[in-house]
């Protein structure tokens, strides 16, 4: 008997094809079995730059290498069957020149099997996508709040509150979505510029502390889990308090180690014939 045949990926051309039809549903995934979970709930699973948070324990993303997010992209797509899976370039991967940005996506892509690659930036990044994307790389771009500009932006605050921000995120996006980008994220923007952008762009917009009339919504996956209690961003929403029921787990389990309940006979191997 023959095995199932195995379902078809989505493709980022499928992706920009929902656009005025229904949500794009996103999440972030590091690792196989998380991915494995969310796959079915899933259009677009992206490999985030933010596992050097959520992950590491890093301050930002800046320290993030391409060996860290080739390793999860790897971890991730053993776990998929569905959704498209798109990678982070690192910060210092694609800025320094189009070639630079080819070279790196290239290798993602290879050793991946990922279906594309996400990168930060506007006006100033339109050559390099439309240099991608012409060479086969599928690009979903990223303006707003972008994490790896963390250094030079302020912090992480949002963004879109003066006319002159508010029309800077509006010519990143249009220069961005005319380079050929399949979609676009945006990050920690007032809700007004995040709907006007979305209205006005051909590609699909993903919001994350956008806004609900963007195309689709991402979150990272571990603060939709509920696994970080210390800070709640404004705009994340925990549809689950794991962080409590593992720490609860921990506890039980320290418990029955100290007082010699765990493991019992049934969690023991016997000599063969012994019962």
């Amino acid at each position: 008997m023959s095995a199932p045949p195995r379902q078809k990926r989505l493709t980022p051309a499928d992706i920009a094809s929902l656009k005025g039809k229904r949500p794009i549903v996103s999440l972030t995934a590091y690792t196989t079995p998380i991915a494995r979970l969310l796959d079915p709930h899933c259009d677009l699973l992206l490999v985030g730059d933010s596992l050097g948070m959520v992950l590491y324990g890093l301050d930002s993303t800046v320290s993030v290498t391409m060996d860290m997010m080739i390793a999860h992209g790897q971890a991730v797509l053993r776990g998929v069957n569905r959704a498209t899976v798109i990678v982070d370039l690192p910060f210092g991967s694609y800025q320094e020149s189009k070639e630079q940005a080819f070279r790196n996506a290239a290798r993602i892509m290879k050793e991946t099997g990922c279906d594309g690659i996400k990168l930060e930036g506007g006006e100033e990044m339109a050559e390099t996508v439309a240099f991608l994307t012409a060479r086969g790389v599928p690009v979903l771009g990223h303006v707003g709040l972008m994490p790896q500009m963390v250094n030079t932006s302020g912090g992480y605050r949002s963004k879109g509150h003066s006319e002159a921000e508010a029309a800077k995120i509006h010519r990143d996006a249009a220069a961005i979505g005319e380079a050929g980008a399949f979609a676009i994220v945006i990050e920690g923007t007032v809700e007004p510029v995040a709907r006007s952008i979305s209205q006005a762009l051909a590609c699909p917009t993903i919001g994350i502390g956008a806004s609900p009339a963007c195309d689709g919504q991402i979150l990272v996956s571990d603060d939709m889990l509920g696994l970080f209690n210390e800070f709640k961003p404004r705009f994340v929403k925990h549809y689950a308090e794991l962080a409590g029921v593992i720490s609860k787990a921990a506890e039980d389990y320290a418990q029955e180690v100290t007082q010699r309940q765990f493991p019992a006979a049934e969690h023991t191997f016997q000599p063969r014939g012994k019962r």
